[in-house]
């Protein structure tokens, strides 16, 4: 068994395809049109391209427990989830040069460094590097 597609619940597809690449560094993988001008649109790290992809899911559009449990992690300030980077305090750096939003800077937590970003599509994402 492999983790090979890990979905993320997004509002505007676009928006969070224009985020994650332009802002985070994703590149785009798959793009398959779906009814209701939804999409099948996967993202890979530019670093690992053949490793798991990253579903931008439209869940809270057309599932409102998906809209709620998003709603309820954001409001809660609770990361979606966490990306691995090799150096929080660059990575921060760059992205608050792009206009990035943080609701925690770079914050060492024993053996690891965290921030966590607000993807602007309903999550907050923590960055983590291990120490």
């Amino acid at each position: 068994m492999r983790v090979t597609l890990i979905s993320i619940p997004v509002r505007d597809q676009e928006k969070a395809l224009q985020f994650y690449t332009t802002k985070l560094g994703f590149i785009k993988k798959l793009d398959t049109p779906l009814e209701g001008g939804n999409r099948w649109l996967t993202l890979v790290s530019k670093d690992a391209q053949d490793g798991p992809e990253l579903l931008l899911e439209p869940a809270p559009n057309h599932f409102e427990p998906s809209k709620v449990f998003q709603d309820a992690l954001l409001n809660a300030g609770i990361p979606y989830t966490q990306f691995d980077v090799d150096d929080v305090q660059k990575e921060y750096d760059r992205l608050i040069e792009l206009g990035v939003e943080f609701s925690v800077k770079p914050t060492e937590m024993g053996t690891v460094k965290i921030a966590v970003l607000n993807d602007t599509c309903g999550n907050f994402i923590q960055l983590v590097e291990m120490l």
